[in-house]
């Protein structure tokens, strides 16, 4: 049996390329998760594995859709050679089925992960170079020094129920006890 996985990292992306190359591959099942590579709980991948038998073949459309680092990917491609699942990546050409396969599969799976550190790398500079400029990352504070300030004497003076206090100031339980720690 072939069974496809794609995946897709945001809400603005759409399954339908992956999904439709994947059914023009041959797939008899598809599974499509909607969440970050980097984030290790993926539903979807969790039911290929437990839908994969030997002989089968998983394919993707593009190596990384399936894995969040070489490790991972190399981890996952062990796996399903002692289960003795073949594996095919659509756009890499990738079959693992033969020897030039695996290797072609360890040579893109440390390309993309060094494409990925490499984005990293760029995120990390361009955040240092913003805080270099004075530019401070993150939320802006839910209430002014003032209303924070009032918002603590409140809670302190035990008048109001946590509720009413967040109801009063529009703010979530964890935003209050964060500026209840910060006065202290």
């Amino acid at each position: 049996m072939k069974i496809g996985y794609g995946r897709i990292s945001t809400n603005d992306q759409k399954h339908d390329l992956q999904k439709d190359e994947l059914e023009a591959a041959g797939c008899d099942k598809i599974f499509l998760d909607s969440i970050s590579g980097s984030t290790s709980k993926r539903p979807e991948l969790d039911k290929v594995r437990e839908q994969l038998r030997a002989g089968d073949t998983l394919t993707v459309w593009r190596l990384d859709r399936l894995g969040r680092s070489l490790r991972d990917l190399i981890d996952l491609m062990n796996w399903l050679e002692k289960e003795g699942i073949g594996f095919i990546s659509l756009k890499e050409n990738i079959d693992t089925t033969t020897p030039a396969g695996k290797l072609t599969f360890h040579l893109f799976g440390a390309m993309a992960e060094f494409e990925r550190n490499l984005i990293q790398e760029r995120t990390h500079a361009g955040l240092a170079a913003a805080r270099a400029r004075g530019r401070k990352g993150g939320r802006k504070p839910a209430l002014t020094p003032k209303k924070q300030n009032t918002l603590v004497q409140l809670y302190n003076a035990k008048e109001h129920t946590i509720k009413e206090l967040c109801e009063m100031f529009s703010v979530s339980k964890r935003t209050l006890y964060t500026y209840v720690r910060a006065g202290d």
